[in-house]
């Protein structure tokens, strides 16, 4: 089996509007099993749309123009994302890749549990399942992220903001997907509870061997958590390299100015590191 789970090569996003904008610009990179590897840069860089693109989750006026994504599936099977039909697309998502969006803990229905947010999951991809399979698999998932399956009858509202990411996450974890690509999932958390689902991210990695793509503009965080790291400016990909690499020795001026932007505990007060 090879190491490499998802090769993307020269993929290339533009928004269809005029003038056109070309929000990602070939592309080129390679994930591994079980590693996390961060996407970093600046808001309106492309992080997000390169994901979305990954998964064909773009709408118009987002056209794909070039590239392509094979995913290495663990059964030895290469899939060609580019080339699935809808009902194949289906099908991929979730089972194979998974997606904690942005935004994600305000994302559960309201009037609706989570246990049975969670249940629904179950339903339309493993429609096999029993009722009582399926409230044991989101009991399960309740308590593999620390949310504790005796919320499984809580709405939304009743959960803090912590919780409720949590859920998303298990909503994510629910099908044992090879990878999980998360989008800025602690951006709206305070840094204590950040800290948690941090922890609770690589815990899980570990435990279940999935890949992760981290999507934040928090390049620190990532130094923290991260194998390896892809810096991305005006929709390109300036530098990638372990996060020792970019830590002790970037070498794009944009990383290093990154770098620069966030305060320091010690130092010089306005010193740019350079």
């Amino acid at each position: 089996m090879s190491d490499t789970l998802l090769s993307v090569r020269d993929f290339s996003v533009v928004y269809d509007v005029d003038p056109p904008v070309r929000a990602v610009s070939d592309i080129t990179l390679e994930l591994r099993r079980g590693e996390i590897l961060g996407l970093a840069g600046e808001s309106g860089c492309g992080k997000t749309t390169l994901a979305y693109g990954v998964q064909r989750l773009l709408k118009p006026p987002a056209v794909i123009t070039d590239g392509t994504v094979v995913f290495h599936d663990a059964s030895g099977d290469d899939i060609d994302v580019n080339h699935l039909d809808a009902e194949e697309m289906r099908r991929f998502r979730w089972d194979k890749i998974s997606m904690v969006f942005q935004g994600a803990m305000n994302s559960l229905n309201p009037v609706a549990t989570v246990g049975s947010q969670l249940e629904d999951v179950f339903e339309v991809h493993r429609p096999e399942m029993t009722r009582a399979q399926r409230r044991s698999a989101a009991a399960e998932l309740l308590d593999i992220v620390k949310v504790g399956a005796q919320r499984r009858r809580s709405f939304p509202h009743e959960l803090s903001g912590g919780m409720r990411q949590r859920v998303m996450i298990a909503m994510a974890l629910a099908l044992r997907p090879q990878l999980m690509i998360m989008d800025e999932p602690t951006t709206a958390l305070d840094v204590l509870v950040q800290r948690e689902i941090l922890r609770q991210i690589s815990a899980l990695r570990h435990e279940f061997g999935f890949s992760v793509i981290f999507i934040t503009h928090d390049l620190p965080l990532l130094l923290e958590i991260s194998d390896r790291i892809a810096i991305m400016r005006d929709g390109r990909i300036v530098e990638l390299a372990t996060a020792e690499q970019i830590w002790t020795d970037p070498q794009d001026e944009y990383t290093r100015t990154l770098l620069g932007s966030f305060p320091r505990l010690t130092g010089e007060r306005g010193v740019v590191r350079r």
